[in-house]
């Protein structure tokens, strides 16, 4: 059971986000429903995966806090069946501690975040809240990003084209295009991306390897040789530097 004082308290905020947390353990939903209402959310709950894919396909929610281990279909299946309809909706991953290869699958599935079990609510809370402060934060900065004469990207759309061949892009994804679009002129640290796009405080204990899995899967977007970029280019010892010419 999760405890309400470990958390920060979040009553600033005016409209009341709407969660929905799919998780089968009832100790761990119980207490997650009770944390989230607390600090002012609007939250629904789902006990196994058919319950909360048919939930999550409503529409109706600003993130999703979605568990891999569940019954009849696991977070992997929820969260693919999820972006076959919808880029856009913001999803949170509860993970094993122990299990790398699900942290890597689900980001690659479109996953915006991951968080370990076991975990601490009060960072739980913490990642939510920057991902529902990156949901369309960017967007109005430029509509176009267009990379040498192949690659166009509409990013109100989070759509885009490379060499007439269409392109799909998730919200995360495309925070980080915009990010290194206006700071184009220098190279971007890793934690610079962490911090400014996934709203990470430099006193959390996060792997870099989510912003190294989010450029892989840019670069086989844009890239016509991802194995060597022309446009999302890695400069040594600096970070990431995005090229338009």
């Amino acid at each position: 059971m999760v405890a309400l004082s470990e958390v920060v308290s979040d009553r600033s905020v005016n409209r009341k986000p709407h969660l929905l947390i799919v998780e089968d353990e009832p100790a761990i939903r119980t207490g997650l429903v009770d944390v989230f209402v607390y600090h002012g959310y609007q939250v629904d709950a789902a006990v196994d995966g058919q319950e909360g894919l048919q939930k999550a396909l409503s529409g109706r929610y600003d993130l999703i806090l979605l568990d891999v281990m569940l019954p009849h279909l696991n977070g992997f299946e929820v969260c693919e069946r999820i972006r076959s309809q919808d880029r856009s909706q913001p999803i949170v991953m509860l993970t094993a501690k122990s299990a790398d290869e699900d942290i890597i699958q689900g980001l690659s599935l479109g996953a915006d975040d991951y968080v370990a079990k076991p975990f601490s609510v009060a960072q739980l809370v913490l990642r939510v809240q920057a991902v529902l402060r990156r949901c369309g934060v960017g967007v109005e900065q430029e509509r176009l990003i267009r990379l040498g004469g192949e690659v166009e990207i509409d990013t109100r759309n989070l759509s885009g084209s490379r060499q007439g061949a269409p392109l799909a892009f998730t919200r995360r994804e495309m925070d980080v295009l915009l990010y290194l679009h206006a700071n184009r002129d220098h190279a971007v640290p890793r934690e610079e991306l962490l911090a400014k796009v996934w709203g990470y405080g430099r006193n959390l204990d996060i792997e870099t390897r989510t912003v190294d899995i989010h450029v892989a899967k840019l670069r086989r977007k844009i890239e016509p040789a991802p194995a060597e970029p022309r446009y999302l280019v890695t400069v040594r010892g600096a970070g990431y530097r995005l090229l338009i010419d």
